[in-house]
Order: C-alpha cells, then sequence, then structure tokens
C-alpha cells in the first residue's frame, strides 16, 4: 500500500496521513477491516467512502515464508532496529531528562537516551535511518532524529504517555507533538496578552504584599504563569464552542484568580482585608481566599462563556468531586449529554494532588458512565514543596502526578518559567480532551516565593532551595527579557502596561479605602429563584397524590417489555407490586421510595440516586435496575412511567464514600429541583466521607451562602450485624446540627418515607437531609403502609402511639425514634404493658412543641423517659438533653435508657446484642421493676 493512495484521506491538521509509515497505513486498513469501531471515527468514515467507490488499494499478502536476509541487510536491519528503540527510548524516558524545573535542580541523565547505550556509534549519526514513525521525511540522518526528539521530549516539557494503552491516542499524541517539536510558534498578538496576563499576576501580588504588609494571601508568587495558562485555556474553550467551565482549586493564588481571572472586583477584595463589616459575619462567613465567584468571560474573538469557581475549605483536594459533580449537573441541565458544552477545571498543589486520596476517588469517576463529565483539565502547581515538606518526605513517586497514570491519560510536565511551553501544552491538552473526552493533567514545575503564608518562614527549613530562589526575577521580568531580545516588544510598551496595572489597583484601593462597602456577594439567582434558606417554615407542604396517579406510577413500575426475561425470584417481588398497585396488598418501604420517585419523575422533577448496590439495594430490596438472564442488558423501570417524564438515574457507584458523596453534593448545587440522593451501604461508612459533610453539606449556607437539597440514605439500625453495620453515628449529625442547617429524620412507616422524599424537592425550603433507612424493617408488616396513608396527609414529625385509649392508661411514655420503637411496639403488644409510644420521626430541627402538645393530652404525672437502641454517649441521648427547653424539663424531667456508654457503636457477638436488646426492651416497658436495675 503506497501512502499516496490515501492523499484524499481526512485532514484535519492533526491526522495527516502522509507523515505516518506504510506498516502503519496497512495495520490501520486491517484494523478496520477486522474490527471497524476500533478505528478513529474519522479514518472509518474515510475507508467507508472509499469501500463504496471501489477505491481500495489491495494489501500486500502476508507471507508466511519470509525468505532469509542476506549478512548486509542483517547489518542495516539490526541499525534500524536500534534507532527504532531509540526512538521508543525517547519517547518513553524522555521526560526524565526534560528541563522542567526552574530551580535547575539536576536530573540525572537516562542511559535509554543515549544512542551508543544501543549500540549506535558517532560514526552512525550521519546514516540516514527510516523515519516513517516520527512526523518528517521519510529517511533521515540519526542526527536529525536523535535532534528532534531530544527537541520534543526534552526542553521545557516532559509528555508521559507510553503508559496509554490504545496505539490510536498514542499516535495522535506522537504526531502532536513530534510534528512541532512540542512548540508552538507563537504570534506577536498572543506573546503580549501572555506578557499582560503575568504583569497582571506579578504587580497584583506585589501590590497586596505592600498595602497589607502580614496579611495571609497564599501568595501565587513563583507560580504567576498560572493566570496566562487559564487565560489561554478560557480562550481555547471559547473557540471550541465551551459556554460554561467550572473551577475547583485551593487557596494557593485563589486571591490571584479572583481577581484576574475571575473579575471580582479588586476594590472588593481590598474591602475584605479592611473586614469593614464584622458584624454582619458573627458566626458564619469564610476567610477571603476560600471564597468562590462566577462571572462571564468575554473571548478575544468576541465570544461569551461563563466561569464558576466553587466555594472550598481548607481541605485542599476534597473540592475535586464537588466541582465535577457540579458540572455534570449544568451538562445535565442543557441536555448535553454528549459533554462538549461544559467542562471542569481542577487546579492542585504537587503535595496534595499526590497525598489525598480523594484524588484517586475523583480520577476513578473520570470513565464511568453515571459520572463522566467529558474530560477535565487538572493543573498542579507545583511548588516542589508542601508548607515545610521536602518532596523526598511527602510522596514515595518519582512525580506528584504518578497517581494520574492510572488512568489512559497523557500527563505533561511543564517549566512555569517557560510561558510558551506553557501555552504549547494547554493547546495540546485542551485538542486532547477535546478528541477523546478524557482527563488530562498539567504539571505546571514552579516555586512557592514566599512562605506557605506570608507570615512562615520557610528558610527555616528549605535553606537551600530558598537561596536558590532569592536570586531568581520575577517571571514577568524573566519573560519580557526574552521578548524584548526578539524585538516582539518595547521597554516602552512594557512599562505602559505596567503602570497601567498599577493605577488601575490604586484606583481600587482608594475605592476601598473611602467609599462605603459595597457587596458583589452573589445572591440566589437564576434557577434558584423560588428557593430559600433560613429557618424550617411552619406550613407543611402537600405532598399526597391522587390515587389515579398512584396507581398508575406502581403499575409501570412493574410493567416489562416483552422480550425482557426478568430473574424468576423477581417475578414474585414484582407480583406483590403490582397487587400494591391495586390496593390488594400494604405498600412496603422499597415500592413507597420507588413510588416516590416515580410521581415526582411524572411532575417534572428529575431523579438521581448513586451509591454503592444501589441499583438492587444492599438489601436486596430496591431492585430498580433489573436484568435479563439471557443475556444481561440492563431495565430500569423508573425510566419509563411515561413519554414526557423527568430523568431518572439510578447509578450504582465505585466503591467510594467522600469522591462520590462530593460529588452529588456538587450535583445539587446546580439541581435545586431536583431529587438527589447520595446512599452509603451501611449508614456507618459516611464516616469515610466525613469532610464533605462537616466542610460542605453542614456549614456552606453558613459559610458562603449556598443552598443544597442533598438527600443523604443511611442505613441504620442495631441489629446484631457488629460495630461497623449498626449506627449511621446520627449523634455526629446532631452535634453539627444548628440554626436549621440541615434535616435529620428516621422515618418509622413507608408512607412516611413517600412523604418525605416528595417534601424534600416540593417544598421550596433548601437543606440537606439526612434519612436514617431501614434494614431489617424494609420487609416488616408494621412498617407497611396502606394506598389511603399515600393518597391523603403529608409527612408528621411525630407519630402518636396508635393506641388512643392510653392517653387515660399510660404508666409511662416513652420518646423514642426509628427501629427500637417498632421493636416496643412488637413488644408491648406480647406483654400488654400500659407504655406509650411516641416516635419522633424528625430529630432536627427537633419538633418541640408538636413534642409537647401530644404530650399534654397524657396525665401531667406519667413520666417520660427517652428510649434509644444507641449508647448513651451516642445517639439522641444528649442531643435531646441540650435542645430541649428548660421549661420543657421542668414540665416532663426526662429520663433515659438505652445501652451504658461506649467507646465502639456495638457489640461484635449477636447473642450479646439479643441479650442487650432484650434487657433495653423491658427496661423501657417493664412499669414494676427499678430502672437502674435495667440499665446499669
Amino acid at each position: 500500500m503506497n501512502p499516496h493512495d490515501f492523499d484524499s484521506a481526512p485532514n484535519d491538521g492533526l491526522q495527516r496521513m502522509n507523515v505516518f509509515s506504510q506498516d502503519y497505513l496497512e495495520g490501520l486498513y486491517r484494523d478496520f477491516l477486522q474490527n471497524p469501531d476500533q478505528v478513529p471515527v474519522e479514518w472509518r468514515e474515510f475507508f467507508q467512502k472509499q469501500e463504496a467507490a471501489e477505491a481500495l488499494p489491495t494489501l500486500p499478502a502476508q507471507s508466511t515464508a519470509p525468505r532469509e536476509l542476506t549478512a548486509s541487510e542483517m547489518g542495516v536491519a539490526q541499525l534500524q532496529d536500534r534507532v527504532d528503540q531509540l526512538v521508543r527510548g525517547f519517547r518513553v524516558r524522555g521526560h526524565l531528562e526534560a528541563n522542567i524545573d526552574p530551580l535547575g535542580m539536576p536530573r540525572p541523565t537516562n542511559r535509554e537516551l543515549n544512542p551508543e547505550s544501543y549500540g549506535l556509534l558517532p560514526s552512525d549519526m550521519q546514516k540516514k535511518f527510516s523515519a516513517r514513525t516520527i512526523y518528517g521525511d521519510d529517511y533521515r540522518t540519526l542526527e536529525e532524529i536523535v535532534d528532534q526528539l531530544r527537541h520534543t521530549y526534552c526542553r521545557s516539557i516532559g509528555a508521559q504517555f507510553m503508559h496509554i494503552d490504545d496505539h490510536h491516542v498514542r499516535d495522535w499524541l506522537q504526531e502532536r507533538m513530534e510534528g512541532s517539536r512540542n512548540r508552538m510558534s507563537l504570534n506577536r498578538q498572543t506573546q503580549v496578552r501572555i506578557l499582560n496576563r503575568l504583569t497582571d499576576a506579578v504587580i497584583f501580588e506585589e501590590f497586596v504584599r505592600k498595602k497589607y504588609v502580614g496579611a495571609k494571601t497564599f501568595s501565587l508568587e513563583g507560580a504567576e504563569t498560572l493566570i496566562p495558562l487559564l487565560d489561554l485555556a478560557i480562550e481555547k474553550a471559547c473557540r471550541q464552542g465551551l459556554v460554561e467551565v467550572v473551577f475547583g482549586m485551593a487557596h494557593r493564588g485563589r486571591l490571584n484568580v479572583l481577581a484576574n481571572i475571575m473579575n471580582k472586583r479588586t476594590e472588593n477584595i481590598f474591602w475584605s482585608f479592611d473586614d469593614p463589616v464584622s458584624e454582619s459575619h458573627r458566626g458564619g462567613g469564610d476567610v477571603l481566599y476560600h471564597l468562590g465567584h462566577s462571572c462571564n468571560w468575554k473571548s478575544s474573538e468576541g465570544c461569551n462563556i461563563h466561569l464558576s469557581l466553587c466555594f472550598n475549605p481548607s481541605h485542599l483536594e476534597f473540592v475535586n468531586p464537588v466541582a465535577l459533580g457540579r458540572c455534570r449537573s449544568k451538562q445535565d441541565r442543557i441536555s448535553d449529554d454528549a459533554r462538549q458544552k461544559v467542562m471542569t477545571i481542577l487546579i492542585h498543589g504537587d503535595a496534595s494532588f499526590a497525598g489525598e486520596g480523594v484524588v484517586q476517588e475523583s480520577l476513578n469517576l473520570s470513565q464511568l458512565n453515571g459520572f463522566q463529565v467529558g474530560g477535565t483539565l487538572h493543573l498542579i502547581v507545583n511548588n516542589q514543596l508542601g508548607f515545610t515538606t521536602d518532596t523526598t518526605e511527602g510522596r514515595s513517586t518519582t512525580y506528584a502526578s504518578d497517581v494520574a497514570k492510572m488512568l489512559q491519560i497523557p500527563i505533561f510536565h511543564v517549566n512555569g518559567e517557560d510561558p510558551e511551553a506553557v501555552a504549547q501544552v494547554v493547546e495540546l491538552a485542551m485538542d486532547f480532551r477535546q478528541a477523546f473526552k478524557r482527563d488530562v493533567v498539567i504539571d505546571m514545575y514552579c516555586y512557592r516565593r514566599l512562605g506557605h503564608n506570608e507570615s512562615d518562614e520557610p528558610r527555616f527549613t528549605q535553606p537551600v532551595m530558598y537561596r536558590t530562589i532569592d536570586r531568581l526575577p520575577t517571571i514577568r521580568d524573566s519573560y519580557l527579557k526574552r521578548l524584548l531580545k526578539m524585538k516582539e516588544v518595547t521597554a516602552e510598551e512594557a512599562e505602559e502596561i505596567a503602570v497601567k496595572r498599577r493605577e488601575k489597583l490604586d484606583r481600587d484601593f482608594e475605592t476601598a479605602q473611602k467609599s462605603k462597602y459595597d457587596s458583589d456577594e452573589q445572591t440566589l439567582g437564576g434557577y434558584w429563584q423560588g428557593y430559600f434558606g433560613g429557618s424550617e417554615p411552619a406550613e407543611e407542604t402537600p405532598t399526597a397524590v391522587a390515587a389515579g396517579k398512584l396507581t398508575f406510577a406502581l403499575q409501570r413500575l412493574c410493567a416489562l417489555p416483552p422480550t425482557f426475561n426478568v430473574n424468576p425470584k423477581l417475578k414474585r417481588v414484582l407480583e406483590q407490586r403490582d397487587e400494591m398497585a391495586l390496593g390488594k396488598r400494604p405498600i412496603d418501604w422499597a415500592t413507597a421510595e420507588l413510588a416516590a420517585m416515580a410521581t415526582l419523575a411524572l411532575e417534572g422533577h428529575s431523579i438521581r440516586i448513586s451509591g454503592q448496590d444501589t441499583g438492587r439495594g444492599t438489601f436486596s430490596q430496591r431492585h430498580a435496575i433489573l436484568h435479563d438472564v439471557e443475556n444481561g442488558k440492563t431495565y430500569i423501570p423508573l425510566q419509563h412511567i411515561s413519554d414526557d417524564q423527568a430523568r431518572v438515574e439510578v447509578i450504582n457507584s465505585p466503591l467510594s464514600e467522600a469522591g462520590v458523596l462530593g460529588f452529588e453534593y456538587g450535583y445539587s448545587l446546580d439541581h435545586p429541583e431536583s431529587l438527589v440522593c447520595w446512599e452509603a451501604q451501611f449508614g456507618d461508612f459516611w464516616n469515610a466521607g466525613q469532610v464533605i459533610v462537616d466542610q460542605f453539606i453542614a456549614s456552606a449556607e453558613d459559610k458562603w451562602r449556598r443552598l443544597s437539597g442533598l438527600t443523604m440514605l443511611l442505613p441504620h439500625g442495631f441489629e446484631g450485624a457488629g460495630p461497623e453495620h449498626c449506627s449511621a453515628r446520627v449523634e455526629r449529625f446532631l452535634t453539627l446540627a444548628a440554626e436549621h442547617n440541615m434535616q435529620v429524620v428516621n422515618a418509622t412507616t413507608a408512607a412516611q418515607y413517600f412523604h418525605l422524599l416528595r417534601r424534600q424537592v416540593l417544598r421550596p425550603w433548601r437543606k440537606p437531609l439526612v434519612c436514617l433507612t431501614p434494614k431489617s424493617l424494609l420487609r416488616e408488616p408494621m412498617v407497611s403502609s396502606g394506598q389511603d396513608e399515600f393518597t391523603e396527609g403529608h409527612f408528621q414529625k411525630i407519630l402518636v402511639d396508635p393506641v388512643p385509649d392510653l392517653r387515660r392508661s399510660a404508666a409511662r411514655i416513652v420518646l423514642c425514634t426509628g427501629k427500637i420503637a417498632i421493636d416496643l411496639l412488637k413488644r408491648r403488644e406480647q406483654t400488654s404493658r400500659p407504655v406509650a409510644v411516641i416516635r419522633v420521626e424528625q430529630l432536627y430541627p427537633l419538633p418541640e412543641q408538636e413534642i409537647a402538645a401530644i404530650l399534654d393530652e397524657y396525665p401531667p404525672d406519667v413520666p417520660v423517659y427517652w428510649v434509644q437502641e444507641e449508647p448513651q454517649n451516642m445517639g439522641a441521648c444528649y442531643f435531646m438533653k441540650v435542645r430541649l427547653s428548660e421549661d420543657f424539663l421542668r414540665r416532663w424531667p426526662l429520663k433515659f435508657i438505652c445501652r451504658k456508654e461506649s467507646a465502639s457503636p456495638a457489640t461484635g457477638s449477636k447473642n450479646t446484642h439479643k441479650l442487650e436488646q432484650q434487657e433495653l426492651l423491658e427496661a423501657a416497658l417493664d412499669v414494676a421493676v427499678p430502672l437502674a436495675a435495667k440499665t446499669k
């Protein structure tokens, strides 16, 4: 096959077939004949057109008995083989000798980049060899080959990409890098733009440091190239047709990004330093380098793109899944199922990227259907230092980025003191992301001119490094020197740029000093209009559904395609659900949940639920995703309720808590009208994502005025399964509960759960919902509800005792929540004890007035007890003591019945659990025996 046979092949500047070898062309064509889907779409379409025109060349037959080579041919072949090995050596190891460190620390030479290591002598350097796998002429001297490879892989850019398994992807990267020698030719306009952005970054840092001596800003000094990098990435995103970019970053350089990328008014940044409105931030707000912002960006070519910088705490990388969830949510909102209109840019530190496990969790989401966002651009601001910790103490890997090699993506290491090399990798990275919809990493080597913060002295711990840093000019000065030498700008032009920047900052500073504070904090708008936070509204929202709608939804949940082969054991489950639809059987917990989701979808509210084993349900109860027993294909009845229903996603997540919980929280930030749920496999496991709960879910409204309606489903209940499968640690949520910041609910009937999920969406009050869900009670008849409980009423924060006569005859009143209430009711039925059981279904906000109103219906001298399964130092015990008012406790002095305090939630012995549970129930119901004897 002759390459010239393919002159009409697609030529988009990325796939130039005439630069590839004949063997490559033949291999590509053979791949097409064997499996067309393996071939890139451009080439598949080309081959199909040629095939239709009967214009495809004939492949040479593959000989099964090659002729024996002559001695001369053997010698040439051996030399060529050595050259090919050398080429591969540069592609695999070239990054190890690349000049990526602006501090000039020596890098060890690598024998795989030395021609002599392959037996290639100096006398071979002028010999010509086949170079068809390299961009350019088919035959070149060895000297020319080595020169091209060194310029491509060993200058200011080091590329790691040979770990990628797909040869089409590797070929794409090789052609792009080797064809340009990894250096793009910048016009004067772009060079001046880079100089402008470097000037913005450098002068902002100098100005702030001068005006606010000693203030913590987590300066970008030493890494100012981040600003032109982001500028170039956004401009490229505009050209690629994106309409929005979501950013996540920690605090290093955040103020510079806010001022110079996010267009936050610099006078407001200065106001934040002066803190003129201290009274308004009592108990709330956050430090200025944690704040987010959004703006509209107008590109140099006139297109608009929206930028959103996520708020985040000091927990560095934990913003990553939140930003990814927001990106996915924005994509879904505009039906960007191709993931081409919204992208994420995550800015990392080198120490945190290597050290924080949530980085791996987030990377692992990148190619999973339920979490894909079309590829994320990761930017590592590599200071080569973590606070005071050297890289040799902070990681066990060569590079901070090595964890990213778990993905089939390229990693570009680039010298941050070479802005034009940075421009090259930005262009390459953005094109790669668009072409393959995968993540890509830019590891920008730089340094930290100051300490971890401005009051820190880095020379205590890194004296040698800082002797080098102290001698370095600013990146603006070094780049300007290069441009002056190339006569691309004049010194006068550069000075004019700097003067204008300083004058603007002076004006903004003067405004901040003289004028009244004028906040640019962004309030709820757009699709958040009509929703509110603050205190819980007093009125209840109607959540019942018409009987016809309920029946229709339940029947659709049981309807399967005629060709679908359901598991025989599930036929009975579907038959029972059909009986529930017809009112022949009470509705159980799992069916009530599906009914809530189905009716919400019918009403136009999208549904998203994810978690480990969520499709089936940890306890084999949900069966939201059905699997055909013959071919393994799946069917989700919730997606087929009606033709005009809202989107429903049921997603089995990876074995991750922090990453997935953060993703779903981020998703909820841009979908207030939807039911967004994260389910823990067991409630105990959420503590692996506690940073997301503490720093985002519980406190975002207080710190950042950001609302979320995320629902956390946490299986909870003491059933003898051991310490790690019993407690959702409700006490931790109740400790975090304040200022009506979240809802903590422990519902005990299917109808209550149905109304609760619908209430979460239908009422405009937006708060995270912590919902403790059952395990053994999933199939408990007492938990099931009749249809009339779904077609009437609403969620009730308190459930009164189902025996009205006890209001006159009760010898004791028990307040409790969750599974223990069902155990008490069943035990009371067996023993006929005169004990009233009142269920507190909503623990927070605590409905004290409603509890008091119910207790008022009992005689005043009846003792009241709080009973819980959890040990005394867990559960709601201390919460009830502290939260109930003094007036309440004077009138009803609560006594407590629970397991004794413990370091671990529960025993690991099933028999011991049964014994403890029996003693607990007896102590709660036995009105004749002193309590002290039962609970010590």
